[in-house]
């Protein structure tokens, strides 16, 4: 069954960070990429990537209360160390107690709250560039402006976003056997129905004869996409 592409209003996206359903729903999000196996698929992707030597510099683009990202610090720490993180988003949620977590795994943190596509067209170079259920909340044009500033910046580029397809939406439309709340359930819906399939992130990519790219769908639930640049080594 083909499923076109459509982008909505997220109801997190518009609630207030205080409103007890955000806060609620911000949770959820954890369980969310727990049962997605997001953390595991970015830890692995990046270790496909970069091996036993750790990237210096790695920018998470809409981090959230960065969490997730920290997760996959856990994940790649016994191997990995003194990585510079930046916990992009355009509200600043990110508590004390995880940026203590990064530091006590020897992941230097920083936090900026700034819109991603202003910050990619003057962010200092990285090695890598991570995106988690993050792209899909873009329109093709401006998603295609994102992907240019990310290519700009990134050596590696990695995200790994909702996969469109009719188990998915299934999948999401049951959110509430795992106790989600309804904004959850909403935004779940909303994310499978604007996520991606086949090559559709590679065709936005720009310049991609200097890259190589790969887009594959993981597990059940997860479209990942990485670009590599070919004269750059990690």
């Amino acid at each position: 069954m083909s499923m076109p592409r459509r982008v909505y209003p997220e109801w997190l996206d518009v609630l207030p960070t205080s409103d007890p359903r955000a806060l609620r729903s911000g949770r959820d999000l954890e369980l969310i990429n727990t049962w997605m196996l997001q953390g595991g698929t970015m830890a692995r992707t990046l270790r496909d990537q970069f091996g036993d030597q750790a990237p210096r510099r790695l920018i998470d683009l809409g981090t959230g209360d960065g969490t997730f990202i920290l997760s996959v610090a856990r994940r790649l720490a016994p191997l990995w160390k003194d990585v510079a993180v930046t916990l992009l988003d355009r509200q600043n949620m990110v508590s004390e107690p995880t940026l203590a977590a990064f530091r006590a795994l020897q992941w230097r943190p920083e936090t900026i709250s700034i819109d991603a596509l202003e910050f990619l067209e003057r962010a200092p170079h990285a090695c890598a560039v991570t995106a988690n259920l993050f792209l899909h909340h873009f329109e093709d044009e401006r998603l295609g402006r994102l992907l240019a500033g990310a290519a700009h910046v990134a050596r590696i580029f990695i995200a790994c976003e909702p996969r469109r397809a009719p188990l998915p939406l299934l999948g999401s439309k049951m959110l509430w056997a795992l106790g989600c709340n309804d904004v959850s359930q909403h935004d779940a819906v909303v994310s499978v129905r604007a996520g991606f399939a086949a090559r559709e992130l590679s065709a936005l990519w720009p310049e991609p004869a200097g890259w190589v790219l790969h887009e594959n769908s993981e597990w059940l639930f997860t479209h990942r996409f990485v670009a590599r640049r070919k004269a750059a080594s990690p």
